[in-house]
């Protein structure tokens, strides 16, 4: 990622599949935190993504073992997290910079 901080545009940013638990599961969470500081989201808050995609990961999914598929999308001044597993949904909004 080349562009500065919070210069990209709003709309669908990625989307990735994570197994809920095991190595790939800890590499997901920090490519998350790491679009998140990418994207502008405040320091202080860069930690709260990889606790929303745990969170998200523990209502979509019924068994340890499936994966999750996550997507990011920004809006104005907030990054969406999304979270699908299995014909269940969950999300939450992380600000973004002031």
């Amino acid at each position: 990622m080349t562009s500065p901080a919070g210069a990209v545009h709003d709309g669908f940013v990625l989307r990735v599949s994570v197994p809920t638990s095991g190595e790939m599961a800890a590499l997901g969470s920090e490519l998350a935190c790491r679009l998140a500081e990418q994207l502008g989201v405040k320091r202080s808050h860069v930690s709260e993504v990889a606790g929303a995609m745990t969170e998200l990961s523990r209502q979509v999914d019924s068994s340890s073992a499936a994966v999750v598929v996550f997507e990011f999308h920004k809006h104005d001044a907030q990054l969406e997290v999304r979270a699908r597993c299995d014909g269940r949904t969950a999300g939450t909004h992380i600000p973004l910079k002031a």
